[in-house]
C-alpha cells in the first residue's frame, strides 16, 4: 500500500470502530464517552496537524491500535471484554485483566510518539536521555489519567463505577502505572531500530 494512502486506510479502520463501539454500549453513554474521551481528544488534533506535522506510518499504526483497544473497552467496559474474560479462563486468573491490555498500551504506543515528536522538534538525539523521557512523558500520563478516575469516581460514583474498572482490586491504580512503565520500556526495546528507519525523511539524527 502507498504510503500516503496508508494513513487514510488506518483511518477508515478507526472511525468503523469507534462508530460501532458508539452502538448500544452494554454500560452506561457516560462510561462510553470516558473509555473513548482519548481518542476524541487526539483525532481532531492528528486531523489538523497532518500536513503541517505528518507522523510516521509505525506511529499512526501505534494509534489505530491503541484507538481500537479503547473502543473495545468502551463498547463493553473493561470488565466485560470478551477477550478478557477468554484470558481469564485461560490463566486462571481472578479478574477481567483486560484493562492491563490497555494501560500496557498506554506506554507502548506513547513512548514511540514523544520519541517522534522529540527527535523531530527538540536537539535531543538517541541515547539515554531520549529512552528516559519517552519513558517518563507515558508514566507521568497514565498518572494524569489515574488522577482523573479518581476524580471522576468523586463526582459521579455510580455512573462511573465501571470506568474505574477496579473490580475489587486494591492495587489497581498501581497495577496501571506500572503496566504502562512496562510498556514504553517493551516499546522502545523492540521497536526503536525499526523507528530509526520510519524516521529518515523526517531527520537526519537517526543515522
Amino acid at each position: 500500500m502507498e504510503s500516503k494512502k496508508y494513513p487514510l486506510f488506518l483511518l477508515v479502520i478507526v472511525v468503523a470502530f469507534w462508530i460501532w463501539s458508539g452502538i448500544s454500549p452494554q454500560d452506561t453513554r457516560l462510561t462510553w464517552v470516558l473509555e473513548v474521551f482519548p481518542f476524541m481528544v487526539a483525532f481532531p488534533i492528528l486531523l489538523f496537524t497532518y500536513k503541517k506535522f505528518p507522523l510516521t506510518n509505525l506511529c499512526y499504526t501505534l494509534i489505530a491500535v491503541h484507538a481500537i483497544i479503547l473502543m473495545l473497552g468502551g463498547h463493553y467496559s473493561y470488565a466485560k471484554v470478551p477477550l478478557g474474560f477468554w484470558m481469564e479462563d485461560c490463566f486462571g486468573w481472578t479478574r477481567n485483566n483486560y484493562d492491563k491490555i490497555g494501560h500496557l498500551m498506554q506506554g507502548f504506543g506513547p513512548a514511540i510518539y514523544v520519541r517522534e515528536v522529540l527527535l523531530r522538534t527538540s536537539p535531543i538525539k538517541p541515547g539515554k536521555w531520549l529512552g528516559f523521557l519517552s519513558v517518563c512523558v507515558p508514566l507521568a500520563c497514565s498518572a494524569f489519567y489515574e488522577i482523573i478516575e479518581w476524580v471522576a469516581s468523586l463526582s459521579n460514583p455510580t455512573d462511573t463505577e465501571a470506568f474505574l474498572g477496579t473490580q475489587g482490586y486494591i492495587w489497581d491504580t498501581q497495577t496501571d502505572m506500572f503496566c504502562c512503565l512496562v510498556g514504553s520500556i517493551l516499546a522502545l526495546l523492540l521497536l526503536s531500530k525499526l523507528h530509526n528507519k520510519f524516521m529518515k525523511p523526517f531527520t537526519d539524527k537517526v543515522r
